[in-house]
């Protein structure tokens, strides 16, 4: 199996590239000729209605879900082919079970197990990368042996993220990660998503308010099904795209 380097000598910049890419779930067609490109050290936002196939996208993209059809690329690796931790999926929040018995450095732990392997054991080095996932995202002290199901949203969020950072990934995929959260919380977890694009990550989001997204976000790509425009936020955001992302969607897949 290949396994995608990530370093960035001498400016290197890696590039996700998502061509015609399509996704069935039976016989409804969510995902269509999807066609669009992002680079490491960029914020990107996901925008379009319910059931426009946003969820679906970053699970292509991880490999979680199958694509009829396209190609998806990261440095030029196949997804399907990438060593284990590159990519990281983080689900929306009802699709996690917050009651089960488990720290948040537990959580961030098992961010090291696509590292390990079958046969390696945690170590120091995979502490440490525990550690200062922890810190980075100022979960570290008393609330690193916290139980998760005592967090506030904006801190089960950031756990996710520390697994995700902990893992050593290099595009991470979420879901809506800013619904329920206030403005505090929003901006907190929007600031950590920029200094994670600054350690020349691609961060890649799934996002519904419209109001925000140029504060937050570098690029957008607006979806329905196809791609409708994808740029920078200012240049991309146009009452005409928005008009065509947000009407004539028929027969929604709800949910994804």
């Amino acid at each position: 199996m290949s396994k995608c380097s990530h370093t960035h000598d001498h400016g290197q910049t890696h590039q996700l590239s998502v061509q015609n890419v399509s996704v069935s779930y039976r016989d409804l067609n969510v995902l269509d000729d999807i066609s669009w490109t992002s680079e490491c050290g960029k914020c990107l936002a996901l925008v379009g209605p319910n059931g426009a196939g946003k969820s679906t996208l970053l699970k292509a993209i991880a490999g979680l879900v199958k694509r009829s059809c396209g190609s998806i690329t990261w440095s030029g690796e196949d997804n399907l082919k990438c060593r284990g931790g590159e990519f990281a999926y983080l689900p929306q929040f009802e699709e996690v079970s917050w009651d089960f018995p488990i720290t948040v450095r537990g959580v961030v732990e098992m961010g090291r197990y696509p590292q390990l392997g079958p046969w390696k054991k945690f170590g120091e080095k995979d502490a440490a990368a525990v550690d200062a996932a922890l810190k980075m995202m100022e979960l570290d002290g008393e609330l690193a042996n916290r139980q998760i199901s005592e967090l506030s949203g904006g801190q089960k969020q950031r756990v996710f993220i520390a697994r995700a950072v902990a893992q050593e990934a290099h595009v991470l995929l979420l879901d809506e990660p800013f619904t329920g959260l206030d403005r505090d919380h929003v901006a907190n977890l929007a600031r950590l998503l920029r200094m994670l694009a600054g350690e020349n990550r691609l961060v890649i989001a799934s996002h519904h308010d419209l109001g925000t997204v140029n504060d937050i976000f570098d690029e957008v790509l607006l979806l329905n099904r196809q791609t409708i425009a994808n740029g920078p936020c200012a240049e991309t955001l146009t009452e005409d795209n928005l008009k065509r992302t947000f009407s004539g969607l028929k027969n929604p897949a709800k949910g994804q």
